[in-house]
């Protein structure tokens, strides 16, 4: 009986237990399960059985991808858990949906265990892409899947409008593929994933971006009644609108619309002396951060600008500015005032202090300059930043006096020009009228020598004695006066004349790098002044301070090819000095073309081949030298050469009869330039002196060709001036008169012709220019030439000349005077001269004004005239009777 009632109650506690044959009755009931994206979410009750179970609960769940298990997992229910609600969740690197899990369930107690109990996710029906607008950190990989129902099959799935790395695609099954990528940039707007299929596509949108990453907040007050807090954003904000980040200052709210790297916020807020904590809270949906500063805001004014700003008194050189404030708290406050000037080419700032600072004066301004002004301030005690700047103004100086002009000077012999720099518009201060030149010998303290010059002039060239000192000064002239003299003085001697040495330079980089040792002459520095070698001189010239003496000059009238001399002088308290010269080229060019003229001059086996000097203008380069190249005909190729840039020949010599071509180039620093040629063909020794034997022969023959020529086209002119024609015999008033009346001279006879003297007057010349003779009957006055003499025809037998002695013959007043020598004067006839065989029949003519006087002498008869002839001069004849003849009277029969 004992045993009948232990069975009974075991029995029943079995039975308390759920357990029927072996079968636990306690389970799950009410199961579900849902999905959000990649998540499940599994959510179930106990069976009321469950409530008598002491120990407490095991489930065990398995998850099902396509019917195969993939995951299995527990939850454990505590005995004070049973009856109610249990849950579990599994997340998956896929939309829970994109494999259509399913997830079974069931419950264990004391190695027994309940049935299984399955839930699946309901079949759409249609295209998915999963997940759907979802929101991606830059660096994460994210997977997208791809669902069709049955009957569909999935044709591609891409990305748009995104590209980033390690895409790649999956199958999973027949109605579900994937797609996997690493999100490695930002995308500035929602980005898609599509889905194409072989009855349409779908898509799924997402937005990679960065959680909350601002940093550096700063807070600050302009007004002393708000607070303004500013960061930096280290990325640009979102344009979605459900991306955006969103900030709070202080708790509060703040609208800073867009922005790119400074944030801004402002709030109105009751301000003290005191150190406080700012806060910004700064979210977006992958995350929150927070931003902070400590800081009293009375020490941090950031002011604003003033305002009105203008200029209260404009004068030449300085201005005066007032300006205004819109906050009234800042007349309390202790200011520092920058004023920023600019006159389009540079900026000076100056700082003015005060309290509640409202105005200042700017100075060393330019006259009659265009400047533009702005003012800022701080404050003084506390200074935190400037402020902001004020509106630009504009303002224009007064004019004033031209500054003093930059003078120099080339002096050359007597010609000394003058030059001047033309003034900057901020060196004229108005527009100049007029420059005026004065000059004077520095001894002479008379009013010096003035001129004006127009204003597009800048030089004026003076003539000056080299051997005086001379004091020049130069003044420029505008509408408000002229400015303080420019002097210089210019030397008793020459100074392009002085003995200072030339060296060279070369130029580097457009320019020329000068340097020279501390002279102990200069009192006001130095002055290196340039120009061209060859050509005109428009020279130019800079000055440097005495505590320098090295500069670089540059100028943009240099060229490249061009020789330049500079020179360097010392400035005193009276001349300039001249201390150094160079001479250089920027650049130096290649020598282009044929360079010299050749000429050549053999000298036995020598031949010096010669040209004329090469100008500086042809030297494009400095040529160091020449060499002389000469080929024989065989092709063998010598040279002779020379380092002396001066020369102006070299000589080959040794050389062979043959002909050679000869070759001049110079050697510069681009090498061999300007190459010239020339072929002679050399003579020997005997050759030579037979062609200059030949050439003096020709040249003998030419001129005695063009000397006879001369002669025989000039013959009558050069006979009328080496025989000039005889003037006609003229005869006294009284010659035919009683002999009683004259003085006669004797003149001795061959007696043996004549047996009787006759008493024959006196003969004068009237000399006349020579008469035509008209009529064929009258011939012209000849004379035949004999070896002994000139002969009248008709006393032909007569062999001396008739002579006149040489004592008591003087002359009378009114005659002309002979010396020894000359001829004895004829009475003026007209004489006609027949030849031996012919005889004239006419009479002689008496001159005109000659009275007629019967007489019983007569003019001797043409038959017994002489006839005139070059006779040898004997040594004791008194009188030549060269060129003349003399008539005698001869005595008629009656």
């Amino acid at each position: 009986m004992i045993t009948w009632l232990l069975l009974l109650s075991l029995f029943r506690e079995s039975t308390q237990d759920g357990l029927e044959d072996g079968v636990l009755h306690c389970g799950p009931q009410n199961v579900t399960l849902v999905h959000n994206n990649q998540t499940l979410l599994l959510k179930w009750e106990d069976d009321p059985s469950c409530s008598v179970m002491r120990d407490g609960l095991v489930y065990e769940l398995q998850l099902l991808i396509a019917d195969k298990p993939v995951h299995n997992d527990e939850v454990v229910v505590a005995p004070a858990q049973i009856g109610s609600t249990h849950s579990w969740k599994w997340t998956s690197h896929l939309p829970s949906r994109c494999a259509r899990p399913s997830v079974r369930l069931r419950s264990q107690y004391n190695n027994q265990s309940s049935t299984w109990m399955q839930k699946t996710l309901p079949d759409q029906g249609e295209i998915l892409v999963l997940p759907k607008e979802q929101m991606f950190e830059v660096g994460s990989t994210a997977t997208f899947c791809c669902m069709v129902p049955d009957g569909e099959s999935i044709k591609t799935m891409f990305l748009l409008n995104y590209k980033g790395s390690n895409v790649t695609t999956t199958k999973i099954s027949e109605h579900v593929h994937s797609l996997t990528v690493h999100l490695d940039q930002q995308s500035e707007n929602w980005r898609d994933v599509i889905c194409e299929t072989t009855k349409g596509k779908n898509t799924a949108s997402f937005h990679a971006g960065y959680p909350p990453s601002d940093s550096s907040l700063q807070c600050e007050t302009q007004d002393l009644e708000s607070i303004n807090c500013f960061w930096n954003i280290t990325r640009k904000t979102e344009d979605v609108e459900e991306v955006r980040r969103k900030y709070l200052l202080q708790e509060s709210p703040c609208n800073i619309g867009p922005m790119h790297q400074l944030g801004k916020c402002s709030q109105k807020v009751e301000l003290d002396a005191a150190e406080r904590n700012w806060t910004l809270t700064v979210t977006n949906p992958l995350g929150k951060l927070e931003l902070h500063d400590r800081a009293d805001l009375t020490k941090r004014v950031h002011m604003v600008a003033p305002d009105k700003v203008t200029a209260s008194t404009v004068n030449p050189r300085n201005i005066s500015l007032k300006w205004s404030w819109t906050v009234k708290k800042y007349s309390n406050l202790n200011l520092t005032c920058q004023v920023d000037v600019s006159d389009g080419n540079s900026n000076t700032k100056t700082e003015n202090f005060g309290v509640g600072l409202t105005a200042a004066v700017i100075k060393d301004l330019i006259p009659h300059w265009d400047y533009d002004v702005r003012v800022r301030c701080g404050t003084a005690q506390h200074f935190w930043k400037w402020g902001d700047w004020s509106k630009s103004v504009k303002i224009r100086t007064k004019g004033d006096v031209p500054d003093a002009l930059d003078v120099w000077m080339k002096v050359k012999e007597d010609q000394t020009v003058m030059s001047w720099k033309m003034p900057l518009a901020n060196q004229s201060h108005g527009e100049i009228f007029d420059y005026k030149v004065a000059w004077a010998m520095t001894k002479d303290k008379n009013q010096p020598n003035q001129t004006n010059v127009s204003r597009s002039n800048h030089s004026l060239t003076l003539t000056l004695d080299p051997s005086e000192e001379y004091m020049v000064t130069v003044t420029a002239r505008n509408i408000n006066g002229s400015s303080s003299p420019s002097t210089i003085i210019i030397p008793h001697r020459n100074l392009d004349k002085s003995e200072v040495k030339t060296s060279w330079i070369n130029g580097s980089n457009g320019s020329f790098f000068l340097s020279w040792p501390v002279s102990p002459n200069t009192s006001c520095g130095y002055i290196v002044d340039w120009c061209p070698v060859f050509g005109k001189c428009y020279f130019e010239w800079m000055k440097v301070p005495p505590n320098r003496t090295n500069t670089t000059i540059f100028s943009k009238n240099f060229e490249d090819g061009r020789r330049y001399l500079l020179s360097i002088y010392a400035c005193t308290e009276g001349a300039p000095v001249l201390l150094q010269r160079r001479e250089g080229y920027i650049r130096e060019t290649k020598i282009e073309g044929e360079l010299f003229k050749l000429k050549y001059k053999q000298e036995d086996s020598a031949v010096e081949v010669s040209w004329e000097p090469i100008s500086l203008e042809k030297q494009t380069a400095s040529i160091h030298g020449y060499i002389l190249y000469y080929q024989d005909k065989s092709g063998n190729i010598f040279n002779v050469s020379t380092v002396d840039p001066e020369a102006t020949s070299l000589t080959a010599k040794n050389l062979n009869i043959s002909r050679y071509t000869f070759t001049v180039t110079a050697s510069t620093a681009f090498g061999l330039c300007g190459n010239s040629s020339i072929s002679v063909t050399l003579n020997s020794p005997a050759d030579n002196l037979i062609m200059l034997t030949l050439i003096s022969l020709g040249a003998v023959f030419l001129i005695l060709s063009v000397s006879i020529i001369i002669c025989y086209r000039h013959w009558a002119c050069i006979k009328d001036k080496v025989c000039p024609p005889i003037p006609k015999p003229v005869l006294t008033e009284k010659w035919l008169t009683s002999p009683d009346e004259h003085t006669v001279r004797h003149l001795p006879f061959d007696q043996s012709h004549y047996n009787e003297v006759l008493d024959v007057p006196e003969l004068h010349d009237q000399f006349r220019p020579p008469q035509p003779v008209v009529g064929q009957d009258y011939m012209p006055f000849a004379f035949s030439q004999t070896p002994k003499g000139y002969y009248n025809k008709p006393l032909k037998k007569l062999q001396p000349c008739l002579t006149l002695p040489t004592t008591g013959l003087t002359s009378q007043p009114g005659l002309p005077s002979f010396p020894i020598n000359d001829v004895f004067p004829n009475p003026s006839y007209n004489l006609i001269v027949q030849g031996e065989d012919q005889q004239s029949q006419s009479h002689p003519e008496i001159q005109e004004g000659m009275p007629i006087i019967d007489s019983e002498y007569q003019p001797q008869s043409p038959e017994e005239s002489f006839t005139t002839a070059e006779l040898e001069e004997e040594p004791d004849s008194p009188v030549s009777c060269v060129s003349t003849y003399i008539l005698l009277p001869q005595k008629t029969s009656k």
